[in-house]
């Protein structure tokens, strides 16, 4: 299995370019795809579950151009897109029977699918209920439920988490990772903490562009030695974010506790601090927009 991206761009009018010059190679595991909101992230993945085209460059899946022959990537792609509708006078069973037969499935099969996936994604008490009275979690339950039909071989998820409670978060991280190490897997977020707990590889884009593209480890070990901490007045916390790329705080008695991304220490009372992934994605986010304002 193998998802090659090579040199994809896409415009949407004269002057404005969803994607620049994006390239990737993808195999079996979890890609995590990080960016700001508007970075890129949901144009590359209509573009790779073939519902829009790209202006330039080349999407193939196992060596097959898949604008020119969509339909071997249809057969086994499971896609959820950041906005996910239903029929709400559909149950999740009918909705999810509907889904199955537009997609050819077997009909016996299906509804054993549906039933296990039902299961899966904590909805089985549910099944007979009309979707139009579904909080806006347990419709995206149903989402990806309706993205797993067909035991897909590529899995595309856009902004998954969006509106599941912390429980339903784990839960659906720990189904990414079940998952991954038979498919390729492309979890498309602005939440690092969903991507730092399953993701094999990272992707940064920003402004459309590929930034970065590491293991983990890799992107940890670039902010190594960059990450301080160190407590300031509240009245100081203004000046302190105007000078420094601050990337968390937390209210204390003393002050408050700055999580500050520097090369060298900011002050003479910071210590270091062990590198986080976010750590890490905000300073190639900065230093990528310092970059492009030069």
């Amino acid at each position: 299995m193998n998802l090659l991206i090579e040199h994809v761009s896409k415009r949407y009018t004269k002057d404005v370019w969803g994607l620049r010059d994006f390239s990737l190679s993808l195999g079996p595991g979890v890609l995590g795809l990080l960016g700001p909101n508007g970075a890129g992230k949901t144009t590359l993945m209509r573009i790779l579950a073939t519902i829009s085209k790209p202006t330039e460059g080349n999407v193939t899946w196992d060596g097959t151009d898949i604008v020119r022959s969509p339909d071997g990537l249809r057969g086994v792609l499971g896609y959820l897109p950041q906005d996910f509708g239903v029929y709400p006078n559909l149950t999740p069973v009918e909705f999810l029977d509907y889904i199955a037969a537009a997609k050819g499935l077997d009909a016996p099969a299906a509804r054993r699918r549906i039933d296990e996936l039902l299961l899966l994604v904590n909805l089985d008490g549910e099944r007979r209920q009309r979707l139009g009275g579904f909080s806006g979690g347990m419709r995206q339950r149903v989402g990806i439920a309706q993205a797993l039909l067909n035991d897909p071989r590529l899995l595309i998820v856009d902004e998954p988490t969006a509106g599941l409670d912390p429980e339903e978060r784990v839960r659906f991280r720990n189904l990414l990772s079940d998952l991954s190490g038979e498919r390729v897997v492309i979890l498309s977020t602005h939440i690092v903490s969903d991507v730092e707990a399953v993701a094999t590889d990272i992707a940064i884009i920003v402004g459309g562009r590929s930034v970065a593209h590491e293991q983990p480890e890799a992107l940890l070990a670039g902010v190594q030695g960059r990450v301080w901490e160190w407590i300031v007045p509240s009245s100081d916390l203004v000046a302190v974010r105007s000078r420094f790329l601050v990337s968390g705080t937390l209210r204390r008695s003393e002050g408050v506790l700055c999580r500050v991304i520097s090369p060298e220490s900011p002050a003479p009372g910071a210590r270091p601090a062990d590198p986080s992934l976010e750590d890490a994605y905000l300073q190639i986010v900065s230093e990528t927009r310092k970059a492009g304002a030069t």
